[in-house]
């Protein structure tokens, strides 16, 4: 065994460290969890306020998963793709079951990015068309093609990116210089920005429009009245593929077991991950329509992976999506996630720091700036040399509260187990916080 000290410098020694500087990172050695909780060597308690990246939806320990890992185990861990497994059939039966009767079938992947990656292949196969439209401020991955899909500054280092990817502008309304009357009004400016750019690319070439529902870790970016329709509309008249990334907002996290259920919208494919097994084995996936899935019938669908549909990932599956519903995890997501929401709506009036909060379910931010009334961000996008926002995150992993930042947002996305007990709790460690923001930088 070793101490938490050797398990830091071990990892700091032979671990590259995603999104970091290497010399910089000093990780909290986790010796055990529970629930919403975890552990370092010492004995300290950490609330998990970001289910760890959006992921971990159900907490630490769920049993129900962890046995029906075991029970496949024993049976078997790995078969390939092209056999059939009980426990992938029965995964893929669950997800189409979910989702409108539109759909028809899944393909498998190991997560998010690669289930972004298939669905941009899936819909230029089927279109016989090569560009694909995403946002400025969305996030799909890192990998090649999802790195390209990505808008924010984690595209950079995979640029000159592939060709055909188009970038347009997501209807971030606090952000924008129009002052609108309405979220109707807002809708339609952005819809007509997003026309009129599909024309100039030629709508003939276009597979397909790929948005993450619910813009996730660039600033839960929630879409105004009518926005998701009226792209609907649009792709309905040009012919084009309507991609919903579900990868972060999907599987609970609105209050909804999708996030495009919120909005009377129906796409023709969705990508998920994360909340599918909640990170207890790694697996992602692109649920497409019947229409789209008929083609391949006689068509080659060229994609493929050594771990499509592993089967002890899909077993993990079946279990957690059979707990989102034998707990009445949407249930509780609502009841707590107007808790959240009435308190970060409270921070908003209160803080001088806060700008804009939003929230819908248990997926939201906190968006810091330094003057209300100019709306200056806390840090400049992509820049923060002083590091600001490492500084805060800092406080508040003082106090046990755990999560992540990005650009200048704080972001509290806990699990969906959470109750309103400790969601009070731990947001009373968010104001306190904020109080010292307010002093320090406003």
């Amino acid at each position: 065994m070793m101490s938490g000290n050797e398990v830091v410098e071990k990892q700091k020694k032979y671990v590259l460290q995603s999104w970091s500087k290497q010399r910089d990172i000093n990780p909290i050695a986790v010796e055990r969890a529970e629930g919403i909780y975890f552990y370092d060597y010492d004995g300290k308690r950490y609330t998990d306020m970001s289910s760890q990246l959006v992921n971990l939806n159900l907490g630490f320990g769920n049993e129900d998963i962890a046995d029906a890992i075991k029970v496949q185990v024993d049976k078997f861990c790995f078969v390939g793709p092209a056999y059939a497994a009980e426990s992938r059939s029965a995964l893929a039966e669950m997800i189409i079951n979910l989702l409108p009767d539109t759909f028809g079938k899944v393909f498998f992947t190991n997560g998010g990015a690669d289930a972004n990656e298939n669905a941009i292949k899936i819909a230029r196969m089927y279109t016989g068309r090569n560009k694909i439209f995403s946002r400025y401020r969305s996030y799909h991955g890192s990998s090649f093609g999802a790195g390209n899909l990505t808008g924010e500054p984690r595209r950079y280092s995979l640029e000159p990116g592939i060709p055909g990817f188009v970038k347009f502008f997501d209807p971030y309304v606090y952000r924008e210089p129009i002052q609108f009357a309405s979220e109707e009004e807002a809708c339609n400016y952005y819809l007509a920005k997003l026309r009129e750019q599909i024309n100039y690319e030629g709508p003939d070439s276009v597979a397909a429009i790929v948005m993450e529902t619910i813009t996730g870790s660039n600033g839960i970016i929630i879409p105004p009245k009518g926005y998701l329709p009226g792209v609907r509309r649009i792709c309905d008249e040009f012919g084009i593929i309507m991609v919903c990334d579900e990868v972060m907002a999907g599987w609970g996290r609105t209050g909804k077991m999708f996030a495009f259920e919120n909005f009377d919208v129906i796409p023709d494919i969705v990508t998920f991950a994360k909340g599918v097994t909640c990170g207890y084995v790694q697996l992602g996936g692109v649920a497409v329509s019947s229409k789209i899935a008929a083609y391949f019938d006689d068509h080659l669908l060229s994609c493929g992976l050594t771990y499509s549909g592993h089967p002890l990932a899909c077993a993990a599956g079946t279990a957690c999506v059979d707990f989102y519903r034998k707990a009445n995890i949407l249930e509780n997501v609502a009841v707590t996630g107007k808790v959240l929401g009435k308190r970060l709506d409270n921070m908003q009036e209160r803080f001088k720091c806060v700008g804009e909060v939003r929230h819908i379910g248990l997926f939201a931010c906190v968006e810091l700036v330094r003057d209300k009334e100019t709306k200056q961000p806390m840090v400049d996008y992509g820049k923060d040399p002083l590091g600001i926002m490492g500084k805060i995150i800092g406080m508040l992993k003082q106090r046990g509260f755990m999560t992540y930042s990005h650009e200048n947002m704080i972001f509290v996305c806990p699990p969906l187990i959470i109750t309103i007990e400790q969601v009070n709790e731990e947001l009373d460690k968010l104001e306190e916080v904020l109080e010292i923001v307010d002093k320090q930088y406003c």
